[in-house]
């Protein structure tokens, strides 16, 4: 993913899928495309019934980057 939107929400009681729907609606919502792909720290890994989320060692806690991975690379991602 080369750009995409980063979204923070520190809330410990906040559910990680939540955050990252609210981080989705707000890039629908800038750029006029729903996300495909959310970036997240590894701590905060976890299912997403629309969107592939990716364990990122660049991201930072309670940090998640939302956007759209172009499908040749999710094909060699796996």
């Amino acid at each position: 993913m080369q750009t995409g939107l980063l979204w923070y929400d520190p809330d410990p009681k906040k559910a990680a899928q939540a955050k990252i729907d609210e981080a989705a609606e707000r890039y629908h919502q800038r750029c006029g495309v729903a996300p495909n792909t959310c970036h997240v720290n590894p701590a905060q890994l976890t299912a997403h019934p629309r969107l592939r989320v990716v364990a990122d060692r660049r991201v930072r806690p309670f940090t998640f980057w939302v956007g759209v991975e172009d499908e040749a690379a999710l094909a060699q991602c796996g």
